[in-house]
């Protein structure tokens, strides 16, 4: 991302729930504050692979949203999605399977209009897969790939890569497998956009050309060919916005 291409009103929720709280209640300030002045939200559902239908997620993110007079609609009730896109006064994408959720974005025609709305500054919301989709590809979500996507290019509305629910290794594990970490490592063979682990209950928070780390815990960041840094929230992460 170039210095003169600015995304704003962007909230990255590495997960919807988190221990002991309901849907979304522990990132509120945050919705509120990227929803303010706002009356009615466009849910996209695409990334349930199963098991809910998008009417019944949808109706769970209605539920949420009520209790701040936000008026929620899902996309798969507009016989026009990408019209639907474009008239929003605000979207949020929610978690499930971050392949199925990417295939449907690009088979309902969604990611340029995406891009296109929240470069002139619609709030933009996602959580878990929703969150994923929006770094520049979805090489570091920890979904299994259960559908083909023609590319693993996101709506790159931030230069760097996410990866919401970072695990850190358990202390004393027996575990032999490999960790977050590992894997991230594996990716910047590859690739060289930095990476950002989110744990759980940690979002980022972008307006206008400013990030900033929200939420109780530090995250953790990854540059290619350097060693793992610890960021707390308060800290200045703004070198992410940077050109990669």
């Amino acid at each position: 991302m170039s210095k003169n291409q600015v995304f704003e009103n962007l909230l990255l929720i590495s997960t919807s729930t988190t221990y002991g709280t309901g849907y979304l209640e522990h990132a509120e300030e945050e919705v509120k504050s990227l929803l303010a002045g706002k009356s009615s939200l466009l849910f996209i559902p695409y990334a349930r692979p199963g098991g809910i239908s998008h009417k019944d997620y949808t109706a769970k993110a209605r539920e949420a949203f009520e209790k701040w007079d936000i008026r929620v609609t899902g996309v798969h009730e507009y016989d026009d999605a990408v019209k639907a896109v474009n008239e929003a006064e605000a979207v949020f994408i929610g978690g499930g399977n971050t392949f199925v959720l990417l295939r449907n974005l690009y088979a309902n025609q969604l990611v340029k209009p995406l891009q296109e709305r929240v470069q002139k500054g619609m709030p933009y919301m996602g959580t878990s897969a929703g969150t994923n989709v929006a770094g520049k590809s979805i090489g570091t979500t920890n979904d299994m790939p259960i559908v083909h996507v023609k590319t693993f290019d996101a709506l790159q509305l931030v230069p760097f890569n996410i990866n919401p629910h970072y695990q850190d290794p358990v202390e004393d594990s027996q575990h032999m497998g490999e960790t977050r970490e590992t894997r991230i490592a594996e990716f910047h063979h590859h690739n060289r956009q930095p990476v950002i682990g989110l744990r759980e209950g940690s979002m980022l928070r972008i307006t206008g050309d400013k990030i900033s780390l929200k939420g109780p815990l530090a995250a953790r960041v990854f540059l290619q060919g350097e060693k793992p840094m610890e960021f707390k929230p308060g800290d200045d992460i703004q070198f992410l916005l940077e050109a990669y």
